[in-house]
């Protein structure tokens, strides 16, 4: 059977099942349900003593009794990609246990013509989609449940479209849950990236004010309103294409009728930044329901 290796275990978050079953617990257990049960989460992809905790947030909102199928929608952060590509794998491992691939639904996928697949180096490599398997595997523990892993590459606006067209029939059911990866402002001279408005006060509350701005909007559900945004500031939030494609799919259901809430629960940054040879990412958790 084709498995997708936990490349990352042992160097993004530990390898110890027993010791990474602890931390997400505890994380867990921080959090506080106040959004729920989530539709959609979005959560963050860096190494888990950076994000782990923000990101518990998300997971917590989680209701697994309803779920039976969790799409993981991640940025390509290693091979350039126009459009969206489906893994080729049957099992992807964790150190918690494996998850099983819905190779129906990756069928399904597969058969629009729009997606493309990924070799199994491009799959191992992409950590985005990778960080949140763990997680996904402690909060589902004990049910049973399938996943969609989805490589979303840098698509236009209209892609972003097209694909939330195709995704809001899944998102549209109770059953399914989906998984938008992404961090938020990768700011110093490292990432090319130094947007600083002094109006704000130190450099770190200029990024928080700046990543807020893009949340606000974010919750409006208006992916024009985001893209705009993303136009404006250039805000380095890697799964930006993740997030455009929920807001195209949630923009579809609203046409149908469905009323769906969603906010932003956590934020946090890696390091605080006063001087231009700082740097930092920052990381939200944000979840979706449906009314």
């Amino acid at each position: 059977m084709s498995m997708r290796c936990a490349s990352h275990a042992g160097s993004w978050y530990t390898d110890s099942r027993s010791e990474l079953d602890g931390q997400l617990t505890g994380w867990l257990n921080d959090a506080e349900l106040t959004w729920g049960p989530a539709r959609a989460i979005i959560a963050p992809h860096a190494g888990y003593s950076y994000c782990g905790a923000c990101g518990g947030w998300a997971y917590r909102q989680i209701s697994p009794s309803v779920v039976k199928r969790i799409f993981v929608l991640g940025p390509s952060h290693h091979v350039r990609l126009s459009r969206c590509a489906l893994t080729s794998m049957k099992t992807y491992e964790t150190p918690l246990y494996n998850l099983t691939i819905d190779s129906k639904v990756i069928s399904e996928l597969e058969a629009t013509g729009k997606f493309q697949f990924m070799d199994r180096k491009t799959d191992e490599d992409e950590h985005s989609i990778e960080m949140h398997l763990p997680y996904i595997a402690k909060v589902m523990e004990g049910y049973s449940f399938t996943v969609v892993p989805i490589m979303v590459g840098s698509l236009s606006t209209d892609s972003e479209a097209l694909y939330g067209q195709l995704l809001a029939p899944y998102l549209a059911d109770p059953e399914n849950l989906f998984v938008i990866s992404s961090d938020f402002c990768h700011w110093g001279q490292r990432f090319r990236y130094t947007y600083y408005d002094k109006a704000a006060g130190p450099i770190c509350k200029s990024i928080e004010k700046l990543d807020k701005q893009g949340m606000d909007l974010i919750e409006t559900l208006n992916p024009e309103a985001f893209s705009e945004y993303l136009r404006k500031y250039n805000n380095t939030i890697c799964g930006r294409h993740p997030i455009s494609v929920l807001l195209q799919a949630v923009k579809v259901l609203q046409q149908q009728g469905h009323k769906m809430n969603l906010k932003f629960l956590q934020y946090a940054q890696s390091s605080e930044c006063y001087s231009m040879s700082d740097s930092s990412v920052s990381y939200a958790s944000a979840s979706l329901i449906f009314e």
